[in-house]
């Protein structure tokens, strides 16, 4: 029994000293820790740009930054449900 190095009392304790740990399972719905955090971003933004009253016409950050530049632009929070005539594809 012990760790393999043989300089700790158990295998736990060798991993303990190595500081090993689980941060992320890549199997859950085939998910990985860079969409999470990308994911993450883009609701960090969606909601900052709420809080700011404006709108966007969805959640991607495309939706979102177009809606910002929007804002800037026309000098009032957009609204996406009643300031449609502002947007230019």
């Amino acid at each position: 029994m012990g760790c393999p190095c043989g300089s700790h009392e158990t295998y736990g304790a060798h991993l303990r000293a190595k500081n090993i740990s689980v941060t992320y399972c890549a199997s859950v719905k085939n998910r990985d820790a860079t969409h999470e955090k990308r994911n993450q971003r883009e609701l960090d933004l969606y909601a900052s740009t709420r809080k700011q009253g404006i709108a966007p016409s969805g959640t991607s950050t495309q939706k979102i930054r177009e809606a910002l530049d929007i804002s800037d632009r026309i000098g009032r929070a957009y609204n996406a449900a009643k300031d449609d005539k502002y947007v230019t594809e």
